[in-house]
């Protein structure tokens, strides 16, 4: 099968049958009218093509995100002044869905995810409206006459993962408001470290430790962490940390910098909570420069060490804050990981019924299966259980459910691993262990889970 990456743009017209039914001639005769004089002639300006029509509806390919957004804008500008003369209930509005992706070409035809996706964005946007993915912002950023407002992760039908969602702002077009999605992770961008070096030929290293940060925060399954390309467009800016996070649509940023003096680097850290623009962490290191490459690794062992344990307690801190009666499934399944850390009685059943409420929410969310494998683990450790042998076949239930939905869970392995070894099966929880340090070598349960097991293979406690 022939394959490409193209733009996809949807348009819908709003309201189609109610206003066919109120004025079946006119309306055909004002959108044949619209086709010809606006919607066709900014497709063309944009070098797009009609892929097919449906009806009260368009697809259309073009060879690049800006010329797409801004074909898009000039279509619904002029729709908008055109239609200014009509009755409110009578103007002709489109909604429109913009993405970019992968596609498989069927003649004249275009299928795939992509234009699942693009569909998907066209029903969010709102009547007269734009609505573009993350893979379009990344490209049209700076490059069109238009603010853009971040709306969140949407969680649509037919689409495994979440879609990252902005508007494109149009005059007279009322804003969608944001809305996360049920397991919406905790989002982060680790912004360019600025160089405070005497020279700029440090920045290969300033730039190279950024990198680091970055690949190792995403082997965290539970955070969405912002991509190389799209934080370090903010290199050499001075613009404030909580618009940038607008623009990226994240809750955290890092950022840093690296200052050389002689033979000595001093390197300092931040973590900060864009919405309340709160410190959460910092922290600084003065290291000898003797070898940079050993330098750069331990200093991005230490900030990974530092930022998860923060970012985490955090998260549990807002969902512990927040009304039981309105929260996410993500929020849920924090506010039953800190009942599961409080150690009060009966925190343990109340740990429980929050992880079952996330998955009532959102039962293809892996990290509540993967917290009551955890869960059920604590009760065996802490002698808790009521049937040991029952508690530990349930974990590893639930923590193979939790590798079954994402195969790349860090926690589930973990605790599959965990209680393997608790099961007297330590030659099984070796390998399990093994396979999660491949995916994730920061996560200190993992470390822990293994030595666990070597443990309990050479005959020793845990705690010896």
């Amino acid at each position: 099968m022939e394959r490409r990456l193209t733009t996809i743009m949807a348009a819908d017209l709003v309201g189609y049958s109610r206003l066919m039914a109120a004025d079946e001639e006119g309306t055909i005769s004002r959108l044949r009218d619209a086709r010809t004089y606006v919607i066709d002639t900014a497709i063309m300006e944009g070098g797009g093509r009609i892929v097919k029509t449906m009806g009260d509806g368009l697809l259309v390919d073009f060879p690049s995100p800006v010329l797409a957004v801004r074909a898009a804008l000039l279509m619904q500008r002029n729709l908008i002044s055109r239609e200014s003369p009509q009755r409110e209930d009578r103007r002709l509005r489109f909604r429109i869905g913009i993405h970019l992706g992968d596609v498989v070409i069927d003649g004249d035809d275009i299928l795939g995810d992509c234009v699942n996706i693009t569909a998907r964005l066209e029903t969010i946007a709102p009547a007269g409206g734009i609505c573009i993915s993350r893979a379009i912002y990344d490209h049209v950023k700076g490059k069109i006459e238009a603010g853009m407002t971040w709306l969140g992760p949407h969680s649509v039908k037919n689409i495994p993962e979440p879609i990252d969602v902005w508007q494109v702002e149009l005059d007279g077009t009322a804003p969608s408001p944001v809305r996360l999605s049920g397991q919406e992770r905790a989002s982060i961008a680790v912004l360019p470290f600025q160089n405070f070096s005497a020279t700029p030929d440090q920045d290969f290293f300033v730039d190279g430790l950024v990198e680091d940060v970055i690949t190792e925060l995403s082997r965290f399954r539970w955070l969405f962490v912002i991509a190389r390309n799209s934080t370090f467009t903010y290199k050499g800016t001075a613009k404030d940390v909580r618009k940038i996070a607008r623009e990226l649509g994240v809750r955290y940023v890092v950022e840093g910098s690296v200052r050389r003096s002689g033979d000595r680097l001093r390197i300092t850290v931040q973590l900060i909570d864009a919405l309340s623009g709160a410190h959460i962490w910092a922290e600084r290191w003065d290291r000898p420069i003797a070898d940079f490459f050993d330098v750069q690794d331990e200093i991005t062992r230490r900030i990974i060490a530092g930022i998860e344990p923060e970012l985490g307690a955090h998260e549990r801190g807002l969902a512990l804050a927040k009304s039981t009666d309105n929260l996410t499934a993500w929020e849920l399944c924090h506010r039953g990981l800190a009942e599961l850390l409080s150690f009060e009685a009966g925190s343990q059943a109340t740990a429980e019924k929050f992880l079952r409420q996330a998955l009532e929410h959102d039962p293809n969310f892996a990290l509540p299966y993967a917290y009551l494998a955890r869960h059920r683990y604590a009760l065996v450790l802490w002698g808790r259980a009521a049937d040991v042998p029952v508690a530990v076949k349930e974990g590893l239930s639930f923590a193979t459910k939790a590798l079954e939905i994402d195969r790349r869970s860090d926690i589930a392995y973990a605790m599959m691993s965990l209680l393997l070894t608790v099961d007297g099966r330590a030659a099984e929880a070796m390998p399990v262990a093994e396979q999660g340090l491949a995916l994730n070598p920061n996560y200190a349960f993992l470390h822990f889970a293994h030595g666990n097991g070597s443990r309990a293979a050479q005959g020793r406690r845990y705690d010896d």
